[in-house]
């Protein structure tokens, strides 16, 4: 291990990983080290006796669940928009060669107390019971407009400049009433809070648009795709990539002790007497507690049912999001479900998520709006999570920290992260034109 490397990547989290594929890529020599024996760090996959020990002790899952080999439950369950900056990352650096995916069956949002379908386009607005007769002309006139909006074509403006006019603008030239704009804005265009209104429209619209051409390219129910087998096939499908490229991946190393010089600049990692000396460091919060401070709490919900989640279609993999207005609260509300449909449950399972960023101290009560949607469940486990965010300066101390998972169960938050961190570590931008087809293959 007492080798020279460009970075030292510590945590093999979903965000540490990516990054670490990112910058094998771009031909830095990396090393890659994880004080676990087991890959994905809090974005970890849990078979059913992990889970069991994990919540519960040393209780043995009851047989009725089924083979506990056949469970893997996403700690940071996260969908990804078909046409979103993953699945670019993931083609950029060909890692789409080690994953298989598959699409999710539904997208959904609570509004007034049921659970409808997300209308994404002008003939669904039409479509759905969401609104009104006149709202729904309405709507499908909006969504006309960011349907035929080209960024660099004037023509399709409508003598409006996205850099300029505000989203609560841009929807009041069209007399969107405030149900709709709540649905659209949270889980159309997957905002979490309602600040987007004053900023300018340009971010609204592109998302708006995302979310089109993601449900457009695979002609599903929603406009996620998930791999089979979960999440916790990503760090490894990275591991395998890094090392095609003469990364090293270590795991079961205690301590890695980040070392710095007297400047307080990072030059190394130590782990059982040996060190080895790097440009840069990458980790996860968990490596480096002095250099990151709390910024909030994820509280989740943990289910195995037999059944999907109901009023969702009969959907095997669904997301529902419960917007904050809906529920009186300050933060939105995220429902997952995936099944034996992409192997992570055995036959007839079911396994759901409820997460929201804790407001109180009771994840049980503050998750009940939630876990009320779901019917009989077999087994449920409620826990919180610390969210911390880097405090540092990473162009003094060269430690590049990523933020914790947020309780979104999408990847739209996550990838910003890594594609801003691959930004400080490299100075360069990310270039995610990519030929999105290169994919297809491997998803269908």
């Amino acid at each position: 291990m007492d080798e020279e490397y460009d970075v030292i990547v510590l945590g093999t989290g979903l965000k540490e990983c990516i990054l670490s594929g990112l910058l094998s890529v771009d031909g830095l020599k990396v090393l890659h080290m994880d004080r676990n024996d087991y890959y994905g760090g809090e974005s970890t996959s849990l078979n059913l006796n992990q889970l069991w020990k994990r919540f519960r002790g040393e209780d043995k899952p009851p047989e009725s669940l089924g083979s506990s080999r056949d469970y893997n439950v996403d700690m940071i369950p996260k969908f990804m928009m078909a046409n979103g900056a993953l699945v670019r990352v993931l083609i950029h650096t060909d890692v789409t060669k080690y994953l298989n995916f598959k699409a999710v069956d539904g997208s959904f949002v609570y509004n007034k107390g049921k659970v409808h379908k997300v209308p994404a386009n002008d003939v669904e607005a039409l479509k759905s019971p969401l609104m009104g007769l006149f709202e729904k002309r309405r709507a499908r006139m909006f969504f006309l407009y960011v349907q035929d909006f080209d960024e660099n074509d004037p023509k399709t403006h409508e003598g409006m400049d996205l850099t300029t006019v505000t989203a609560k603008d841009l929807i009041s030239k069209y007399g969107l009433d405030d149900n709709t704009v709540d649905f659209i804005g949270h889980a159309l265009a997957l905002h979490r809070e309602d600040t987007y209104l004053e900023e300018p429209a340009l971010e609204f619209v592109k998302r708006m648009k995302l979310y089109a051409e993601s449900l457009a390219r695979f002609q599903g129910g929603s406009p996620y795709i998930y791999p089979l087998y979960g999440l916790g096939e990503l760090p490894q499908a990275f591991a395998r990539l890094s090392a095609v490229y003469g990364g090293t991946y270590m795991l079961s190393k205690p301590e890695c002790k980040v070392e710095f010089d007297d400047s307080g600049k990072a030059f190394g990692v130590t782990s059982e007497g040996e060190t080895a000396k790097c440009k840069k460091v990458v980790c996860d919060p968990s490596y480096l507690p002095d250099k990151v401070t709390k910024v909030g709490k994820v509280a989740r919900a943990i289910c195995i049912m037999s059944h999907p989640i109901p009023n969702t279609n009969d959907s095997h993999s669904v997301q529902v999001i419960l917007p904050q207005k809906q529920l009186g609260r300050k933060s939105d509300m995220y429902l997952f479900c995936c099944s034996y449909s992409h192997n992570v449950a055995p036959k007839g399972k079911y396994i759901a998520f409820v997460l929201t960023e804790a407001e109180s101290d009771n994840p049980q009560v503050e998750l009940k709006p939630g876990t009320d949607l779901l019917g009989p469940v077999d087994e449920i486990f409620f826990d919180t999570y610390d969210r911390y965010e880097p405090t540092n300066q990473s162009d003094v101390d060269h430690c590049f920290i990523s933020a914790s998972y947020d309780a979104t169960t999408h990847f739209e938050t996550t990838v910003q992260d890594v594609i801003a961190m691959y930004s400080k570590i490299t100075g360069k931008v990310l270039d995610l034109t990519v030929d999105l087809s290169a994919a297809s293959a491997a998803e269908e």
